[in-house]
């Protein structure tokens, strides 16, 4: 085999971002699976001896022969690149050919490698700056397994600048659920001190493989979207269309205390994004409670010629041409998934209770099950593309407060006041009108800041005498209310248009314990359905119990052999 790793020319190498990549142990791991992601690797193990500031990686890849091995160490050697232009069409996680050879002056480095069809592996000790101390062969199986000893060995100053070794093992494990997530696909082991830490299992998506990172979410709260994106229409790249892969956790059933599972990756890579991880959240508005924030992992799959890598050594950050089509991408997505349809309704139970309720049932029976709704294998191309809603049909008001909706695959509980809260917010928010009334409605005693706060929603208000006020404007859904006066006020103690908009739909919105006819309770359904959010209300809370057939069937243990259930 010839070799592929070769020495950048200079021209390029003063075009790259210069900067320190090697800068703890989590680095270290970064820079070495990365290597190994580009060459091709499935299964990856990871081991850690913290205390002797070890890190060893070993991948099933395609290794590298001994003329690669003798130049992978020098100072920016690659084989991902070979000229200026192709700092503008980067595909592989490395390029800048530097994490190598940063090592060799900061640890002890060995690699032993044996390429794909290589009937021997070599071993190779680098010294000082890339410099091969000593050479020969050895048995191991096609890959490569690189060995790291004694970092920072030689600068104990900057050991002593590093957070401890706890934090640094945290921040470890971190690098690699964010790889993980980039690479579902890729089976992880990780080992520390000898003994197993953790392990990850290949999935074929990152919804199957998220719930192995955050225990606390199961695959039936996440809803995964995958879309084929077209280019920019004033693009002039003719190539294949750009992907986005997102996967959000359904508002009515998980979300976080902090933003930290908003994450943003761009073809196989993890990166800091203020601006798309903005349009994330701005996808999630009025769907999740009161300082809750969302899970969402998004996936890019662009042409690299939109994107510059060049922007931080450790490939953190990066600049995104055409930014603002991708966040109208974004929102559009996030907008499909979290719709209800016929595609989006998982086969799982809503609510822990409900889940504890049926766990001590037996296996569900495997009958009966949602036939109705055609499966992925049998779809027609026409209902892949245009996903229809669910057929809801009101059955029952349960205490003038639930409506019994029963669909094709099950049962569901609609609480009718929210469902309704969701159906006028967004009515409103497409629809913000102010109209006249007379006489007018008189308030007493409002502060400067109350006037100020009617003055901006956009309220006709002016003064009627001492301490009165004279509101001759209304939003229009408050205007036949006989507590119009009381919602008036209620708006007056401050917010945005948008907390103004939720104030007056939860006030117009029918009450719990109104009694509907099936005719209404239909009606209502029937527009719930058709809202853009119609998981929770936007005040966060869920809209909705489902409980479905599977489920059904499974504690009603209606798979049983009849004569044994009849002890014959």
């Amino acid at each position: 085999m010839t070799s592929t790793i070769y020495a950048l020319p200079a021209e390029v190498v003063h075009l790259i971002t210069a900067g320190e990549v090697i800068d703890s142990l989590a680095s270290v791991v970064r820079e070495l699976v990365e290597n190994s992601l580009d060459a091709g690797a499935t299964r990856i193990v990871v081991s850690l001896w913290p205390q002797q500031w070890r890190v060893r990686v070993a991948d099933n890849g395609y290794g590298m022969t001994l003329e690669d091995l003798q130049k992978a160490a020098t100072a920016h050697s690659t084989s991902k690149i070979s000229s200026c232009a192709d700092l503008w069409k980067i595909t592989s996680l490395g390029f800048r050919g530097e994490a190598l050879h940063s090592l060799t002056t900061l640890a002890d480095l060995e690699i032993l490698s044996r390429p794909l069809g290589g009937d021997v592996g070599v071993r190779v000790v680098y010294g000082y700056a890339g410099e091969r101390l000593y050479v020969e062969a050895c048995a191991i199986a096609p890959g490569t397994v690189v060995t790291v000893s004694n970092l920072f060995g030689n600068c104990s100053g900057r050991r002593e600048a590093l957070p401890t070794l706890a934090q640094q093992m945290k921040a470890v494990q971190a690098t690699i659920y964010q790889i993980a997530l980039c690479h579902p696909h890729v089976t992880w082991q990780v080992w520390q001190n000898d003994r197993e830490w953790f392990s990850l299992c290949s999935a074929t998506s990152i919804g199957q493989l998220l719930p192995q990172i955050l225990h606390q979410v199961k695959e039936a709260d996440l809803q995964e979207l995958k879309l084929e994106i077209p280019h920019p229409e004033n693009s002039e790249l003719r190539i294949q269309n750009s992907a986005l892969h997102l996967v959000i956790g359904l508002p009515d059933r998980c979300h976080r205390h902090r933003p930290d599972w908003v994450r943003v990756a761009v073809n196989g890579r993890m990166v800091k994004s203020s601006e798309l991880e903005q349009t994330i959240l701005s996808g999630f508005y009025r769907t999740l409670p009161r300082d809750r924030f969302p899970v969402c992992l998004l996936h890019l799959f662009i042409s690299p010629e939109y994107i510059n890598w060049n922007r931080n050594p450790a490939k953190s950050e990066i600049y995104l041409n055409q930014l603002s089509y991708w966040q109208e991408q974004i929102s559009t997505a996030i907008a499909q998934a979290l719709r209800i349809n016929s595609t989006s309704v998982k086969d799982a139970v809503h609510t822990t209770r409900v889940g504890k309720l049926l766990k001590a049932a037996e296996e569900k029976g495997g009958y009966n099950l949602n036939r109705s709704l055609p499966s992925e294998e049998h779809k027609t191309d026409e209902q892949t593309s245009h996903t229809t809603s669910l057929q809801l049909k009101a059955v029952a008001q349960v205490n003038n407060t639930y409506i019994v909706a029963e669909h094709p695959g099950g049962v569901w509980l609609v609480e009718q006041h929210i469902a309704h809260e969701r159906v006028l917010y967004e009515q409103l928010c497409d629809n913000w009108k102010i109209i006249p009334i007379e006489p007018p409605v008189i308030l007493y005693q409002l502060s400067p800041a109350q006037v100020s706060q009617l003055q901006r929603i956009g309220l006709d208000i002016e003064t009627f005498g001492e301490q009165l006020w004279a509101v001759r404007s209304v939003p229009a859904l408050l205007q036949q209310r006989d507590d119009c006066a009381d919602a008036i006020l209620e708006l007056s103690w401050g917010g945005d248009l948008q907390a103004a908009q939720v104030a007056v739909a939860c006030r117009s919105a029918i009450r719990n314990g109104t009694t509907l006819s099936l005719q209404q309770m239909q009606t209502l359904l029937d527009e719930w359905q058709r809202t853009r959010n119609p998981r929770t209300c936007p005040h966060g809370r869920p809209i909705y119990l489902s409980l479905e057939e599977s489920a059904l069937a499974r504690f009603f243990k209606r798979h049983w052999v009849i004569g044994k259930s009849h002890g014959i």
